[in-house]
C-alpha cells in the first residue's frame, strides 16, 4: 500500500476558505430562501477588462492557422514581450532596475508561495518566521513539506516563529532580534490592509542582509495602494534584491482570478546556502524547479495578461481598482457610522473590523450569517492574533456592497 505524506495529517481542519463554504453552503441548503450575500473569499465579481478579453480572442485566433499556433512554449518562465513589460511598468517606473530574466511568470501568487520551499531546505533546516495574523497558506504548504512540529491548541505549529501584528503596533510586528532564515511578508497585507513603509521595510532589509535571510514578499494587493509616500515594491529598497523574492498577481487588479496568471522576481544577486555552506544562486535553482515542473502559462492567457501594460490597458485596470476601493470605503464608512472600529480599506480591498459585543470572530461569522445573510471571514482564520477581528472583501457589485452595508447597520447598531 501507499505510504502517505503524513505531515498533512497534522493540518488543523479545513482550509479557511473550504471551511467557510462548507459553512455557507450548509446554512443555504438548510434556508434555501435566504438572500447570501458573500464577503467572505477575495474573488473578484467583475468582468475582466475589455482589452484584455480582446488580447485573448486574438490570440485564440492565431492558435487556429499554422503559421502562428504555438504548442509547448519556448520559454516556460513566459513571453519574452510580457516580462519586458512587467519590468517597464511595474519596477522602472518606481525606480527598480529588474532583468526581465529574473521575472517568472505563472499561474498564481499562492502557487508560488508554496512552490519554493521545494528549493529550500525542509525540517528544521531553517528557522521560518510568519505574521500573525496571516495569509494561511504560508503556514499550512509549510505543514505539508514538513517544515513544523504538531499545532497546539491554539493551532499554532511548532517550528514556526510567529510575529504577532496587532492595534498596538500597527499590525506591523515589530523586526525580532533572533536570527531568522525565512521571513514572509505581506503588503498590503492581507488580512489588515496594512500597508508597510519605505522605513519599516528598510529594517527588515538590513535585518535580512545582517542574518543572511530570505524574505518573501507576497505584493499581490500593490494595484490598490494609493498613498504615494508608500512603497509598491520591496526593490525600491536598497539592498533588497540580495535578500527577497517578490510575488505580484493579476488576480486582483486585472480580475485573473478564474483565469490565472501571476509572476515572481528572483533576482540573480539573491543567494542561499548548500549543506557545506557554499553560496548558491536561489535563481537558478528556481528556474531548474520550474521548468521541470511547469509547461508555462496559457500563451492566450499571457496575451491577455500583456494587455494590461497598453495604455488602454491601464486606464481599464485603474478603474477596476477604483470601482473596488470605492466598495471598500462604503464598507468602512457604514460601519463607522454605528461605532464599529475598522482598519484597512485605504490601500487594500479588504475592510479589517473588530468584533462587536465581545464576540470570538467565528461566532460573528455565524451570527452574520445566520441574522442578515452576510458571509465574511473569521480572523481567527488568519491566526491567533485574528481573533476578536473580522474580514469583509470589497469584491463585489456596487448593489451588494450598498445592501451589506444596510444589513451590517441594522445588525450592529
Amino acid at each position: 500500500m501507499a505510504q502517505i505524506n503524513s505531515h498533512y495529517l497534522k493540518l488543523k481542519a479545513g482550509y479557511l476558505f473550504p471551511e467557510i463554504t462548507r459553512r455557507v453552503n450548509a446554512f443555504c441548503a438548510a434556508n434555501p430562501e435566504a438572500d447570501v450575500i458573500r464577503l467572505g473569499i477575495g474573488d473578484v465579481t467583475e468582468p475582466l477588462p475589455a482589452v484584455c478579453i480582446n488580447a485573448m480572442k486574438q490570440a485564440v485566433d492565431e492558435m487556429g492557422v499554422r503559421e502562428t499556433f504555438r504548442g509547448y512554449m519556448d520559454d516556460s518562465q513566459g513571453l519574452a514581450t510580457l516580462r519586458e513589460k512587467i519590468v517597464e511598468y511595474d519596477f522602472k517606473s518606481r525606480g527598480c532596475e529588474i532583468d526581465p530574466a529574473d521575472v517568472f511568470v505563472s499561474d498564481g501568487s499562492k502557487c508560488d508561495t508554496g512552490n519554493i520551499l521545494d528549493v529550500l531546505a525542509g525540517g528544521d533546516a531553517n528557522t521560518i518566521a510568519v505574521a500573525d495574523p496571516v495569509y494561511p497558506v504560508y503556514v499550512d504548504t509549510n505543514v505539508m513539506a514538513g517544515n513544523t512540529g504538531d499545532a497546539s491548541e491554539q493551532n499554532e505549529y511548532d517550528g514556526l516563529i510567529y510575529l504577532r501584528a496587532n492595534e498596538e503596533n500597527g499590525f506591523c510586528p515589530p523586526v525580532p532580534t533572533e536570527k531568522i532564515d525565512v521571513i514572509y511578508l505581506c503588503s498590503p497585507n492581507n488580512p489588515t490592509g496594512t500597508v508597510a513603509t519605505k522605513e519599516y521595510l528598510k529594517s527588515w532589509v538590513d535585518f535580512a542582509q545582517e542574518h543572511r535571510s530570505l524574505i518573501l514578499f507576497d505584493a499581490a494587493y500593490e494595484a490598490f495602494i494609493t498613498e504615494s509616500h508608500l512603497p509598491h515594491s520591496i526593490y525600491e529598497i536598497d539592498g533588497a534584491k540580495e535578500v527577497a523574492i517578490e510575488y505580484r498577481s493579476f488576480s486582483k487588479n486585472a480580475g485573473f482570478t478564474g483565469t490565472r496568471c501571476a509572476y515572481c522576481v528572483v533576482p540573480s544577486e539573491l543567494m542561499g546556502q548548500d549543506s557545506a555552506g557554499n553560496n548558491v544562486s536561489i535563481r537558478d535553482l528556481w528556474t531548474r524547479r520550474h521548468n521541470t515542473k511547469f509547461n508555462g502559462v496559457s500563451y492566450i492567457i499571457q496575451r491577455g495578461a500583456e494587455a494590461v501594460y497598453s495604455t488602454t490597458g491601464q486606464q481599464q485596470v485603474r478603474d477596476l481598482v477604483s470601482f473596488y476601493l470605492e466598495n471598500a470605503q462604503r464598507i468602512s464608512q457604514g460601519l463607522q457610522q454605528v461605532g464599529v472600529k475598522v482598519y484597512g480599506a485605504v490601500n487594500s480591498p479588504y475592510v479589517w473590523l473588530k468584533t462587536p459585543a465581545s464576540q470570538t470572530s467565528w461566532e460573528f461569522f455565524d451570527y452574520l450569517l445566520d441574522q442578515v445573510h452576510l458571509v465574511g471571514t473569521p480572523g481567527s482564520g488568519f491566526g491567533a492574533s485574528g481573533e476578536g477581528f473580522f474580514r469583509l472583501s470589497a469584491f463585489n457589485s456596487r448593489e451588494n456592497i450598498e445592501a451589506a452595508v444596510q444589513r451590517l447597520q441594522k445588525l450592529v447598531s
